[in-house]
């Protein structure tokens, strides 16, 4: 059963179930977890419920359930826990978002968890993992029906986190760091962020550093010193993030725009 755990709270694991069977028991935690595989049955408030390959489970902290597989096949799942205080702190003065049924067919709410559980080998970003915690908190308030805490926007405060993502493009940033630049609450600076970006802290410090990623492709400079030069932990990080950002490797991508480039300089000579 692999598991991480990051600065955040959150914490991350897969499990395979053949013939155990989970007995009754409560987590002071929220779960949610994506069925990877197989038939995923439970027990959740006096009803029998099963989880399907792609369906989302989410049980409230302090809720009894049980788990056992569908069928003599077993069931693989991919979960995530965190703490009740991280998701109040992100929602001040609301209730605890309650899920009925410990199941969800929110889209928002499934490709936030998804987002964080694809690749469990990958530690995670101190930024990335507040940006998911953020997602998953307001994706869990919002599929529990309640409406988005609305409030005046800093704009002076984003553009002050916004330039220090600039400054530091090659260097690990945190929210710490952007709370501390911005001088505003970071959960109200996300918020803010967002609204006024169109994207949240960490995937516009990621697009940044790819912009200067494909500069200094573009430039001929090596695929190692450019991932290393523009803040990423090696290569093959970088490419995960371009491909998932482009559709191409880096390679594949520099090998696309290079016809393009040389049509362009004879067009400029003629």
């Amino acid at each position: 059963m692999p598991e991480t755990q990051s600065d955040s709270g959150i914490r991350r694991f897969e499990a395979c179930i053949g013939d155990t069977a989970f007995s009754p028991h409560r987590h002071d935690v929220y779960t949610l977890g994506l069925t990877m595989r197989g038939v995923q049955c439970f027990n959740y408030r006096g009803a029998a419920r099963q989880s399907l390959p792609g369906e989302l489970v989410v049980l409230h902290p302090d809720e009894l359930h049980d788990g056992h597989a569908g069928t003599d096949d077993g069931f693989a799942y991919r979960a995530l826990t965190i703490q009740p205080h991280s998701i109040s702190a992100i929602l001040p003065g609301q209730d605890l978002p309650f899920i009925a049924g410990g199941q969800s067919s929110s889209a928002r709410l499934i490709q936030a968890v998804s987002a964080i559980l694809a690749d469990l080998d990958e530690a995670l970003d101190p930024l990335h993992a507040a940006d998911a915690l953020f997602d998953i908190a307001t994706a869990l308030h919002a599929a529990a029906g309640h409406t988005p805490p609305s409030g005046h926007l800093d704009a002076r405060a984003t553009e002050r986190a916004r330039s220090y993502i600039h400054e530091h493009l090659d260097e690990q940033v945190s929210m710490d760091d952007l709370e501390s630049v911005a001088g505003q609450d970071r959960w109200q600076l996300s918020r803010d962020f967002r609204r006024l970006h169109g994207t949240s802290p960490y995937r516009y410090l990621l697009m940044r550093r790819l912009d200067a990623a494909r500069d200094r492709i573009q430039r001929g400079e090596s695929f190692a010193q450019t991932a290393l030069a523009c803040g990423f932990n090696d290569q093959s990080h970088m490419t995960r993030h371009f491909k998932a950002a482009h559709g191409l490797s880096p390679f594949r991508w520099k090998r696309s725009i290079t016809p393009d480039a040389r049509m362009a300089r004879t067009i400029i000579q003629d």
